[in-house]
């Protein structure tokens, strides 16, 4: 599938549908867990039995760049495979919407961000911690109210271009194999892609293809929230378009910065900044120039600004429809 075919505008459509109104059901993960469990199991074995201890940089390195591609190509191979069969049967386009939908990631993001603003509401500094270690790799312990309210801002903006845009860009472009592989790169990357002495240079390959596959998808997320930012009420798609340009390049993430920029400007926040993952302090740049004391509000805006940049993404995939089956 390309974009040359009708189908994989039509086929996004479909699964984004499918992914909003019924998520990941849990009776389907209880009996067949979830494919990127299935890749990480790959990886687990993978990273055994190729990045054993003792290991020079150099062969950790080529070994983990010999891994990501093994990961790749059983999952382009086996998705190719299944794409092919159903292109054979009138409705296996609609067979091949319902496989995608599980690679993205709409109703889930919102609901655990959501559940994050709940906790902040409703039950204090302690539940909300719990909540936004669900969705964030620092420390909870670390964070005051207005630290957790930024963290799930934060991973919001990230998370909606890791895993709402960038899936459904891959799909656009290259059908199920290509969101499959691209899930299955940033789960290496999630997996591997660490700045610890085991996984430094074993997960180089996966750091750097996983920032690779994710630079269209960060330009276009925050782009969709600077224009999303004009159907929300004191949000200001001037501010963000601005945080974008200016910040985004100040992040550690080549990526991240964009959507956390842009998210920051629309809802006058500062993000990212100073922060501790585990026991290591980082002391990244900040995006935007509003305030840091964000508040359980700022979280609830954040999420009105995601379903309107949602919106807008179901809008732009439709207009393609239209343009590709002239």
């Amino acid at each position: 599938m390309t974009l040359l075919d009708p189908h994989s505008p039509a086929i996004l459509l479909l699964a984004l549908a499918i992914e909003a109104g019924a998520g990941y059901p849990d009776w389907v993960y209880r009996r067949v867990r979830h494919p990127v469990v299935w890749v990480g199991r790959l990886i687990e074995q993978l990273d055994r039995h190729l990045n054993p201890t003792g290991l020079d940089e150099t062969s950790r390195r080529t070994l983990g760049a010999v891994s990501l591609a093994i990961v790749v190509l059983v999952t382009g191979v086996t998705t190719g495979a299944i794409a092919k069969f159903l292109v054979a049967f009138p409705v296996g386009w609609v067979i091949e919407a319902v496989l995608a939908s599980s690679l993205l990631s709409q109703r889930s993001l919102f609901e655990h961000v959501a559940a994050v603003a709940e906790a902040l509401e409703n039950g204090g500094l302690a539940p909300a911690r719990m909540a936004v270690a669900k969705i964030v790799g620092r420390n909870p312990e670390a964070l005051d109210e207005a630290a957790v309210a930024r963290a799930a801002i934060e991973s919001l903006a990230e998370n909606f271009s890791d895993g709402v845009v960038a899936p459904a860009f891959w799909l656009l472009v290259a059908g199920l194999p290509g969101i499959a592989i691209y899930k299955a790169i940033n789960t290496a990357d999630s997996m591997v892609g660490h700045r610890t002495s085991r996984y430094r240079a074993f997960g180089w390959a996966a750091a750097r293809l996983d920032d690779l596959v994710n630079l269209p998808a960060s330009r276009l997320s925050a782009f969709l929230l600077v224009l999303a930012s004009l159907f929300i009420a004191n949000a200001a798609a001037g501010d963000a378009l601005r945080a974008a340009l200016r910040d985004a390049s100040g992040h550690r993430s080549p990526n991240a910065g964009w959507p956390e920029a842009a998210m920051a400007g629309a809802l006058g926040l500062k993000l990212a900044g100073p922060r501790v993952y585990g026991a290591e302090r980082v002391s990244d740049a900040w995006m935007g120039d509003g305030r840091a004391a964000a508040v359980a509000a700022d979280v609830r805006a954040a999420l009105a600004l995601y379903r309107v940049a949602c919106g807008l993404l179901w809008g732009i995939t439709g207009l393609v429809f239209v343009v590709v089956s002239l």
